[in-house]
C-alpha cells in the first residue's frame, strides 16, 4: 500500500480507501447503467451475437470515464480522479481532449 500511495501522491490510509470505493461504485454503476443503454440504443445478444459483448464493453468505457469524474467529486477526490482520467486517456492516446 505504501508503494501505491507514494505512486498516486495520497498521504492517508483513509483517502486510499475513499478512492478504492469510487472505483468499485463507479465500475459497478457502468455495468448496470450499461443494460438500458443498450436496450435504449436497441442493441441486443440477439441481433449481434458474439459482438454483443466487445459492444457493450465500448458502450461502457465512456459512461465509466463520466461517472468516475462525478463520483470522484461527490468523494471529494476530483483532483485526483480528473488527474487520473487526464493520464488514462493520453496513454490511450486521447490526449487530444485535454489543452494544455
Amino acid at each position: 500500500m505504501k508503494n501505491l500511495k507514494k505512486r498516486w501522491g495520497i498521504e492517508s490510509n483513509f483517502q486510499l480507501t475513499v478512492i478504492f470505493i469510487v472505483f468499485a461504485i463507479t465500475g459497478s454503476t457502468s455495468a448496470w447503467l450499461s443494460k438500458p443503454f443498450c436496450f435504449w440504443l436497441g442493441i441486443t445478444n440477439e441481433d449481434l451475437g458474439f459482438w454483443f459483448t466487445p459492444v457493450r464493453l465500448l458502450l461502457i468505457f465512456p459512461i465509466y470515464q463520466v461517472l468516475l469524474v462525478l463520483f470522484g467529486f461527490l468523494s471529494g477526490q476530483f483532483a485526483f480522479f480528473w488527474a487520473f482520467e487526464k493520464k488514462m486517456l493520453k496513454q490511450m492516446g486521447m490526449g487530444f481532449l485535454f489543452k494544455e
